[in-house]
């Protein structure tokens, strides 16, 4: 059982990264579509450009959205509208107009008269109550159907013009009137009516609108069929009319089919696979060509996090609508991976997620086009982040990549730019404006994962910063020596092409832990007085070995990244206090080497390798009398050997090509600032 605790320690690492790509795996998976894709593209007017397609299974054409369309208008515009009618208003006005007549009508009428019109003021009642009276003015077409209902059941059908409005009932009674020669009694009958008529008729909407829903709900959304083998379109023919609605109709049954659980099983196996051989491609990539990035569970952690998040960010758009596909700042990902690692790194993973997009995105030849260009250029461009002006540039020439790719494409669909949507172009600028966004989110991740970008590196590099103003007042000639190391150690990085910005950061704050005990470091005793004459070589070795371990808790307790105090820990390596164990070699036979070394590790990287050198040629140029360009070539060359010699260097991702450019570098260098000029041989 041990055993196997302790062979799980040793393997800690690689079993994290295991459950991190099955991890990331099947979360990517999940948010995959879980149906089935159509394999063929095709385009509205332009030729079938693959082979002869037939049936795979038996389908449904579908209506196209004009004519579901214009059905469902049709059964809107003609359905039946319903009004419920009040059944006692009727007799109400009836018994009104009986017990109302005689007060209108004179007692100096002949009855036979009064008898007639009686009758007639009954004809208008009928006439007015027919079908009945509206309670108010509704504005649908004299030609519509309705049905009267009386307690949900219906009694009666008429047109929409047989009902009476109650701005037409003065033209009822005129229109009865006129029938009877008794228009010389209007005046009488409307002054009789108008106290007496009421509306009658109540529009149902709800149940007018609930009935035609049921008629909606009926309509087929489907016209025939086609079954299975039947020839669809043949290669070469112009995709258009009934059979571009065949085509559309067999895309749709295939991305909306509904799998059975066998199918669906395998779709995700699928799906599973892809995805799990491009995320193992890019722990491959980094295991062989980014080994310190693939050692870090940490930095590995923050590539996958930011593949997951991107394909998140667009299947949410898509879901919601893929018109806005091209506002996620997809270019955001080799941004933020080259601000932290490097180029090659982020256009790498670009690729890989763009292509793991190309299941998400419609029209994903054209997505992962203008996306894997757009990337690209996003990594020639973007050389220094910290610069702003740099990233406006940068985002503008990526929004022009994408209008200028987005615009030949659509022309090649299309032929011409007369149905060219503008509109997209502005997505494009949106998308280039949220990339623009970049900047608080690399400060986010910084502060999340414990990484450090070139915009805190620039903010670390200003000598003004607290700490570097502590090493200034309290260890002047160490502040003056680390300044000139800094300028050796960015001319070094920027001839082999390393990261000139974390060196010089590196540079300017490897040696903070002389602060601790400054008088005891030649370059801060300016009294004459050296406090190592009063110890013994190992108690002096000890003070100067441990300006390492002060400087890393200082560092720490500063906050300092720890790829700052990598500078520290390592730009003495392994190496000797020369000075210290040959005098304690002096006084005694037996001399523990190990108590005069420090205590490493090694450096690691082009640019702690870079600083090891530069730290050694500075401190030790202290020492040079009359020196001459011979003497300076001889002098670097000397200290530089003797590193390689120890095996100060094996650790570190550098080549003898690049020692050898160093060792230019740092001559000239020395030369410049010694104001001497170059031998040359007669």
């Amino acid at each position: 059982m041990k055993d196997f605790v302790n062979k799980l320690y040793r393997n800690h690492s690689l079993i994290y990264k295991a459950l991190l790509f099955v991890s990331t795996t099947f979360l990517i998976v999940y948010l995959f579509p879980k149906s089935g894709k159509f394999k063929y593209n095709f385009e509205k007017g332009k030729p079938w450009q693959s082979e002869n397609l037939l049936a795979p299974f038996d389908f449904a054409i579908k209506k196209t959205d004009d004519e579901i369309n214009a059905e469902k208008q049709a059964i809107t515009e003609e359905a039946v509208l319903y009004f419920i009618v009040d059944s006692i208003v009727k007799p109400r006005v009836k018994n009104n107009f009986e017990n109302s007549f005689s007060e209108v009508f004179s007692d100096s009428i002949p009855a036979k008269k009064i008898s007639h019109l009686q009758h007639v003021g009954n004809d208008i009642l009928n006439e007015l109550y027919l079908f009945g009276i509206l309670n108010e003015d509704y504005n649908f077409s004299e030609k519509r159907t309705v049905a009267i209902l009386k307690e949900r059941t219906k009694i009666q059908d008429a047109l929409f013009s047989n009902l009476v409005k109650q701005i037409q009932v003065s033209s009822v009674i005129d229109k009865v009137l006129n029938r009877n020669n008794l228009i010389n009694y209007k005046a009488d009958f409307t002054s009789l009516f108008f106290d007496l008529v009421e509306p009658n008729l109540n529009y149902d909407k709800s149940f007018t609108d609930k009935v035609i829903q049921e008629e909606l709900d009926k309509i087929s959304y489907t016209r025939g069929s086609v079954a299975k083998g039947t020839l669809i379109i043949s290669k070469g023919e112009v995709v258009e009319g009934d059979k571009y609605q065949k085509l559309e109709s067999l895309r749709s049954e295939y991305e909306s089919q509904v799998w059975n659980e066998s199918n669906y099983n395998w779709v995700l196996f699928a799906y599973a696979l892809l995805v799990a051989l491009a995320m193992l491609m890019l722990l491959l990539f980094l295991r062989k060509y980014r080994s310190e990035v693939y050692e870090n569970n940490t930095k590995v952690t923050f590539i996958f996090f930011n593949i997951l998040l991107l394909i998140f960010l667009t299947t949410f758009v898509v879901n919601y609508n893929s018109k806005y596909i091209y506002i996620v700042p997809i270019c955001v990902l080799p941004l933020v991976l080259k601000a932290f690692f490097d180029a090659r790194l982020g256009l790498f993973t670009h690729v890989l997620t763009v292509l793991l997009l190309g299941f998400i995105v419609p029209n994903s030849y054209e997505y992962m086009f203008l996306q894997i260009i757009a990337g690209i250029v996003t990594i020639l461009t973007v050389s220094e982040l910290y610069k702003r002006a740099n990233l406006f540039i940068s985002v503008g020439q990526i929004t022009l990549i994408y209008i200028i790719a987005y615009f030949a494409f659509f022309v090649i669909h299309e032929g011409s730019v007369e149905t060219l949507k503008w509109e997209t172009f502005i997505w494009f600028v949106l998308c280039g404006l949220a990339t623009l966004f970049v900047q608080p989110l690399i400060y986010a991740y910084e502060k999340l994962f414990g990484l450090v970008s070139d915009v805190s590196l620039l903010e670390l590099s200003d000598t003004n910063s607290k700490l570097l103003k502590e090493l200034s007042d309290k260890a002047p000639g160490t502040f003056h020596h680390s300044l000139n190391v800094a300028n050796l150690a960015e001319a070094s990085a920027n001839e082999i092409g390393a990261n000139a910005m974390l060196v010089r950061v590196g540079a300017l704050y490897h040696d903070i832990g002389k602060m601790k005990n400054p008088t005891y470091f030649t370059e801060n005793q300016s009294t004459g007085i050296n406090p190592h004459d009063e110890l013994s070589s190992k108690e002096s070795a000890q003070i100067i070995i441990d300006h390492v371990i002060n400087g890393i808790e200082i560092a720490k307790k500063n906050n300092l990244p720890d790829r700052v105090i990598d500078f520290i820990r390592t730009h003495h390596g392994t190496s000797v206090v020369y000075y210290f164990y040959q005098q304690e070699q002096q006084d005694y036979d037996d001399v523990d080497k190990t108590d005069f070394s420090y205590p490493g590790p090694k450096p690691f990287s082009k640019e702690t390798a870079i600083l090891m050198m530069c730290d050694s040629i500075e401190a030790a140029s202290k020492s040079l009398k009359e020196p001459t360009s011979t003497k300076i070539d001889a002098f670097v060359e000397s200290i530089i050997d003797r590193q390689i010699e120890e095996g100060q260097f094996l650790n570190a991702n550098i080549t003898f090509k690049e020692i050898q450019s160093i060792k230019k570098v740092l001559k000239n260098k020395l030369a410049n600032i010694y104001h001497l000029r170059i031998e040359y041989p007669e």
